[in-house]
């Protein structure tokens, strides 16, 4: 069973060599679809006997459909530049032998969030479907937020181990990353035709917070979780008031 993983990068120096070393042992090709880095991601890529792609960014959800088109084997494992495979997952991809019964296997997600791993909150098991054959499937979503769907019929399996996230290593990163998110995410929900309301931008955020830090209990993650869903709630006030601005032809 030859795996190509394919990974999208801009500016990843700071992840992306642990994301590629974690695959090395069994990676039959890998492929970096990079968006013009200013940093040092790209010789890194090289160096790890990537090879490197330059496409222009167009969106998460284009720019992860481009990628697959440059793998060389049926079979992909798709990952961010800020994610690793865990031993024990790795030994579930090296396990896998001939061609499988299934179109996709998913893996669960666990998320570090400026140094603690988060179990609850909404954020494990983060279940996703990351390898799969290229030719059952395409990435679709709402930008940012990107989901690999199969074709009706298709079927999965689970593999064992984690599939590590480094997502934020700071406050400020995570508040940078909010307000980056909330703009994109307003303007394709505006692009696809999704309102805003008063009652949105008041309301909404508050199911966030009650869902993340109540139901999901992200109480058991202490003070993390606490911030966890409040800025969660802050990134949905901020998504539906940028869409409420962009539907009276105001700047975001």
């Amino acid at each position: 069973m030859k795996i190509s993983v394919v990974v999208i990068t801009y500016n990843e120096e700071r992840n992306i060599r642990r994301c590629l070393e974690s695959v090395q042992d069994f990676a039959a090709e890998i492929i970096v679809v990079d968006s013009g880095s200013k940093d040092k991601t790209t010789e890194i890529c090289r160096e790890l006997g990537a090879t490197v792609i330059h496409h222009p960014f167009e969106g998460h959800v284009e720019q992860k459909n481009f990628a697959l088109t440059q793998a060389g084997n049926e079979w992909v494992l798709s990952l961010d530049a800020d994610e690793a495979l865990t031993a024990e997952l790795k030994a579930s991809v090296i396990a896998l032998e001939g061609m499988p019964k299934v179109d996709g296997f998913t893996m669960n997600r666990l998320t570090s969030y400026c140094g603690q791993w988060i179990r609850h909150s909404g954020w494990y098991p983060d279940q996703k479907l990351r390898l799969f054959n290229r030719h059952k499937g395409k990435w679709s979503g709402t930008n940012p937020h990107d989901k690999f769907n199969l074709e009706a019929g298709c079927a999965t399996a689970h593999l064992r181990g984690d599939l590590l996230h480094y997502s934020y290593h700071s406050l400020a990163d995570h508040h940078d990353k909010i307000n980056l998110f909330s703009t994109i995410g307003a303007q394709a929900m505006f692009e696809q035709g999704q309102r805003s309301s008063i009652l949105k931008i008041v309301f909404k955020p508050m199911a966030r917070f009650l869902r993340h830090y109540v139901f999901k209990m992200g109480f058991l993650d202490g003070l993390m979780g606490y911030n966890i869903a409040v800025n969660t709630a802050h990134a949905s006030f901020l998504k539906y008031l940028r869409l409420y601005y962009l539907q009276k032809g105001r700047t975001i």
